[in-house]
């Protein structure tokens, strides 16, 4: 299956029981309701799926379960977020070998690599796997910047197809565009500048508070798509204090937090993660309640 990048795709949670084993259950139950809403990829192990505390097995399992829930209807991806060169080859193996269609791919962790180190990390993987690659650039929270002059070398390799756009900078969205045209796909990753990014012309959303309201998220990006504005921007109104939650240093717990409150979820997270407590938690249930007292009436939007 060929990835487009387009539309909307969830950075899935992952789900936990009581005593800390994968939930597949409710996890299957969370895939659907995506799917039921329309998404168009399910993106697997990024930071809202608690990836740095998933063992290389429960990525494997949760690879090979999604690919079977989903069934071809959408691509599924999983994120590779790994020390070593060598560890991040061997994941895109892992994930080719478990049916994933993609990756999204994260600069080294722990160690801080300079530009030249970053680029060919990032080129020893794609010239290592046949899968297409979607770089996930997100200086803020990661504190390596792929600039345009890396991104210009790193689509040397054709299957470094796309980014993740998570520099918090709309006019990137513009530069990337300028310079590369549709070489480069564009899937913004912050949920609070969504809407703006792809009226700018990112081609779709890689999202978060998707995973407790998918209806609205893709009514949102499908309504903008056939240029009815007006009406994607008064969701998005709507969504947008619920739309914070997910940048926040808490995004795991507040947005699982949201699912329990959808039913499509549980509030379970892995420590050293914690549920929410006290006013923290309440504020955040506050913000939840508000939300789904004034949940608006969608129109028909998988069939624009």
């Amino acid at each position: 299956m060929k990835i487009e990048w387009k539309g909307v795709m969830p950075a899935v949670t992952t789900k936990f029981t009581d005593d800390d084993q994968l939930d597949l259950k409710t996890f299957e139950l969370n895939i659907n309701a995506q799917l039921d809403a329309g998404v168009h990829g399910i993106v697997l192990g990024g930071t809202l799926g608690e990836a740095s505390t998933l063992s290389d097995d429960e990525k494997r399992i949760l690879t090979r379960t999604t690919v079977s829930i989903v069934k071809e209807k959408v691509p599924v991806l999983i994120n590779i977020a790994e020390q070593t060169t060598k560890g991040a080859i061997e994941a895109a193996h892992r994930a080719e070998e478990d049916g994933a269609r993609g990756l999204m791919m994260l600069p080294p962790m722990r160690y801080k690599a300079g530009d030249r180190e970053t680029v060919e990390y990032f080129k020893a993987v794609a010239n290592n796997t046949s899968l297409p690659i979607m770089v996930y650039n997100n200086p803020v929270d990661y504190k390596i910047e792929v600039t345009l002059d890396m991104f210009e070398e790193l689509l040397k390799c054709d299957n470094i197809e796309a980014v993740k756009e998570s520099t918090r900078d709309i006019s990137n969205v513009t530069r990337i565009k300028n310079k590369f045209g549709d070489r480069l796909k564009i899937m913004t990753g912050v949920d609070t500048l969504a809407l703006e990014s792809l009226l700018m012309g990112a081609d779709g959303w890689i999202a978060g508070l998707v995973d407790a309201f998918p209806r609205e998220t893709v009514a949102i990006y499908e309504l903008q798509r056939v240029g009815r504005i007006k009406e994607a921007l008064e969701i998005y109104r709507w969504f947008l204090p619920l739309l914070e939650l997910d940048i926040n240093p808490k995004l795991v717990q507040n947005i699982k937090l949201a699912e329990v409150a959808t039913g499509i979820g549980t509030e379970n997270v892995r420590p050293p993660r914690l549920p929410l407590f006290g006013e923290e938690r309440a504020h955040v249930l506050q913000v939840i309640e508000n939300g789904l007292k004034t949940r608006p009436e969608l129109p028909d939007y998988k069939n624009l």
